[in-house]
């Protein structure tokens, strides 16, 4: 089976698998299990931060900084489509109070800043408070640009808001633009890292930020029942990940270009757009039901029209795909 559903179904390799089983552990809820401190530590120097602070997931990740920057009663501003906003559970309204408050992203995966600036609510008690705006990197396989960044931050302070990035793939953005995962990480008060989709760890995700908010974030985590105890056993997934599969991730964004490149050659199969990173989007013309159900007869797994690259797909799966592909589109041809 080839699954190009999403990059969160990478599973851990025999290396990753040895040094989970050889971890030092503790009572990580005391802050003595030695193989999470060690992450944390590691977490916060790549990124540029101060702190970090190891969590069961992206959600959880997104949610206690969320709760760790906004009091009940306070808005965030994020994207319409955004992950934290749409696909979490409704956790900041439901479990924080805190009120969102969306704007669409344009086709670069930006908050356009003009429409930004005029969300954030004046000073009037008839208004939630403004205290957070959320981004994402990379959006829907697209990557935030420095010079956007830049503007983004500078904003921020001129407003004297809180931000907050979810940074679930900013490994992919890092590689995609050449650049340090810091500088990604350097505009923004808080960073979740998710280590479990490209990066091939089986679970855990990294917040990272400044001394105060983390050691916020740690007690909320407690209250969300997220304090482990001996974690280093899956801490251990995250260190290998950080430091042997970074660089893996230019891999999966090859491989989704080769598939873009040969697309060129179908007239029944096409993509939106190249591809940034890892992420393929299917053309609006494309019929996506009837494709899918041909991939999946023959052992393809896609979810509607997105196609994700990622650690388990091999460059013998990205031939068969291919040629599978190429199938479906000798059979179509004819027909349109």
């Amino acid at each position: 089976m080839i699954d190009l559903r999403s990059d969160t179904l990478t599973r851990p390799t025999e290396p990753m698998l040895e040094a989970m089983m050889r971890a030092e552990t503790g009572d990580d809820v005391y802050g003595e299990d030695p193989t999470v401190n060690e992450l944390e530590a590691y977490s916060a120097k790549i990124t540029g931060k101060a702190a970090a602070l190891y969590t069961t997931s992206g959600t959880q990740s997104n949610l206690l900084a969320l709760l760790s920057h906004c009091q009940r009663g306070d808005e965030y501003i994020a994207g319409q489509d955004a992950h934290s906003y749409q696909f979490e559970g409704g956790g900041a309204a439901v479990l924080g109070g805190i009120q969102p408050y969306t704007l669409q992203f344009n086709e670069r995966g930006e908050l356009p800043l003009e429409a930004l600036k005029q969300a954030v609510k004046p000073d009037d008690f008839h208004y939630a408070i403004t205290r957070l705006v959320c981004l994402e990197n990379t959006q829907a396989g697209k990557v935030l640009g420095l010079t956007y960044l830049n503007l983004f931050a500078q904003m921020m302070a001129n407003l004297n808001l809180k931000s907050h990035l979810d940074g679930a793939r900013v490994f992919n953005a890092a590689i995609a633009q050449k650049v340090p995962v810091a500088t990604l990480c350097n505009p923004f008060d808080t960073i979740s890292i998710c280590l479990s989709k490209g990066l091939g760890c089986p679970v855990g995700s990294i917040l990272v930020g400044d001394e105060e908010t983390i050691h916020r974030a740690r007690r909320l985590r407690k209250m969300l029942g997220g304090g482990m105890r001996q974690a280093g056993i899956i801490a251990a997934s995250g260190l290998y990940a950080l430091r042997n599969n970074i660089n893996k991730l230019a891999q999966d964004h090859e491989k989704a270009k080769k598939v873009y490149d040969k697309s060129t050659e179908f007239k029944s199969l096409s993509f939106a757009a190249a591809p940034e990173t890892n992420m393929l989007f299917l053309a609006q013309k494309v019929d996506a039901d009837v494709l899918n159900l041909y991939l999946a007869k023959h052992g393809i797994k896609v979810s509607g029209r997105r196609w994700v690259f990622h650690l388990d797909i091999s460059d013998a799966d990205v031939d068969y795909l291919l040629d599978i592909c190429s199938q479906f589109d000798r059979l179509v041809d004819p027909l349109i």
